[in-house]
């Protein structure tokens, strides 16, 4: 009669379960509304408060170029949105702020990566990209 063996994978399953229960969307608690589809991203969340955190999404852009709108209501600290290109060029760099619409610069297309950093921000997140 053989023991059931445990071993190495049964561990990995069980690390592997604790890190991924472990993680948590910092923004969360804030009930964020994401939108991620080729050609449109936006990002909306509303009430939050003290958040330190930067997010990080790939996005599809089929495109080279894209708009960026802003509709965010800060009361303290800032979020800035960082926006690369599939070469990994930077095409946006902008704190966001109430209202602004305007396009990046010109860049690769393929999936390009928006990079949202947030230091002490509280208030309403609000943004869209999409292709131009």
């Amino acid at each position: 009669m053989r023991a059931p063996r445990y071993g190495v994978p049964a561990a990995i399953l069980l690390l592997g379960s604790l890190l991924v229960g472990g993680c948590s969307d910092p923004l969360g608690p804030f009930e964020p509304e994401i939108t991620n589809a080729t050609d449109n991203f936006q990002l909306q969340a509303t009430g939050v408060v003290g958040l330190s955190s930067t997010l990080t999404y790939s996005w599809a852009n089929t495109g080279t170029r894209a708009t960026v709108n802003h509709s965010t209501t800060t009361t303290a600290g800032t979020a800035e949105l960082v926006i690369r290109d599939a070469a990994g060029t930077i095409v946006y760099d902008k704190d966001l702020v109430p209202s602004l619409n305007e396009a990046t610069a010109s860049g690769t297309a393929g999936t390009w990566t928006l990079q949202l950093r947030m230091t002490r921000y509280s208030g309403t997140l609000n943004f869209r990209v999409q292709k131009l």
